[in-house]
């Protein structure tokens, strides 16, 4: 009965727990979303400056030359997709030309098959359009919002960053306090694997985004699809967010594909060709550049993926992960925390 009771206590206490940082992690997203990007780039950047500082750089220049490397990289990025978007933007009124005559096709085929007249169906369209542009403001004040908040954290994150670096004495002190005695040297075991882990692991991942961008780049552009490098590059980028990620970045290139090219074959290919990259990329390039850096469970991914969707959106998804990463290797040193280690970590079988 006892036994009964503790085990019933301590799993409201942890459902309790869960639910108020849930709604912590939800209600302070503003603060946390970009703190905790600043915080992993930090992590990621920490053996490059500390490289630095030991060749006799100043922390400031180290954290500096850091910060600075991400920038370019970035910047060069962006300056390869806002040239291919330019030149794509420059063909709409072509693609929208050949939609057009789709359309019409789509409108007979739902008149045959379905019943559905074309003048309904012109009638559907005509509220669509007018509901959309009764909700233009609003759109247009979400989009500011948006784009006022994106700006405002391309601006904070480095700071954070920077911070992050500036202060590590400070952060790791703090923790070694919170920890206890008991606890000083497995923290430290588990900070040296965090930064070593996701140092390495971040420079493999951009060896992997290089390389399937440039394989989906070359099979799209052997179909003749236009635009390849610009849709290569955004597919594989967008495998930032596992699993989702190819399916959204994969839509826009099918159906350009579908309004520009003759044949139904040429959309069926470039699902074809980002398949066969993601099987690539999932079972040979990933493996071996990145090999298994994580070591976290499929489950635990997905998990934290759908979770890090509700509460944070897209960062959610993305940042969810290197934080289910430290947890399982903080969950490594812990006995206690064996249980939650087991379901975290990857199956040998």
């Amino acid at each position: 009965m006892i036994n009964q009771y503790t085990f019933s206590t301590l799993l409201l206490k942890y459902l309790l727990a869960s639910i108020l940082l849930f709604l912590l992690l939800y209600f302070g997203r503003t603060l946390f979303i970009p703190l905790s990007y600043g915080l992993f780039i930090a992590v990621v950047m920490y053996p490059v400056c500390n490289w630095l500082e030991k060749h006799h750089f100043s922390k400031s220049i180290s954290i500096s030359i850091s910060l600075l490397i991400i920038f370019i990289m970035t910047g060069l990025l962006l300056w390869l997709l806002v040239v291919q978007f330019n030149a794509f933007r420059s063909d709409l009124p072509e693609l929208r030309a050949k939609l057009e005559p789709t359309l019409a096709q789509l409108q007979n085929w739902l008149d045959k098959k379905l019943s559905i007249s074309i003048a309904s169906q012109n009638v559907w369209l005509k509220n669509s359009m007018i509901k959309l542009s009764d909700n233009s403001g609003n759109l247009l004040a979400g989009s500011f919002s948006k784009i006022a908040s994106g700006l405002f954290n391309l601006f904070i994150i480095p700071v954070f960053a920077a911070l992050f670096l500036y202060n590590r004495k400070d952060f790791i002190l703090f923790l070694e306090k919170s920890a206890g005695n008991k606890y000083t040297d497995k923290l430290h075991i588990v900070l040296h694997q965090t930064l070593n882990t996701y140092f390495h692991f971040i420079k493999g991942m951009i060896f992997v985004y290089i390389i399937v961008g440039v394989l989906n780049s070359a099979g799209l552009l052997a179909l003749g699809i236009k635009h390849a490098i610009l849709f290569g590059f955004i597919t594989s980028i967008m495998t930032i967010i596992p699993y989702f990620g190819i399916f959204l970045s994969a839509l826009l290139p099918v159906t350009v594909a579908w309004i520009t090219k003759d044949s139904f074959w040429y959309p069926v290919g470039v699902v074809f060709i980002f398949m066969f990259v993601q099987y690539l990329e999932a079972n040979v390039i990933f493996p071996r550049v990145v090999a298994s850096q994580l070591n976290v469970s499929t489950w635990a991914t997905l998990i934290a993926i759908i979770a890090g969707g509700m509460i944070w959106g897209v960062s959610g998804m993305i940042l969810f992960i290197p934080m289910v990463g430290i947890l399982k290797m903080v969950s490594d040193s812990i006995p206690a925390w064996e249980p939650l280690n087991i379901l975290l970590r990857r199956s040998k079988s």
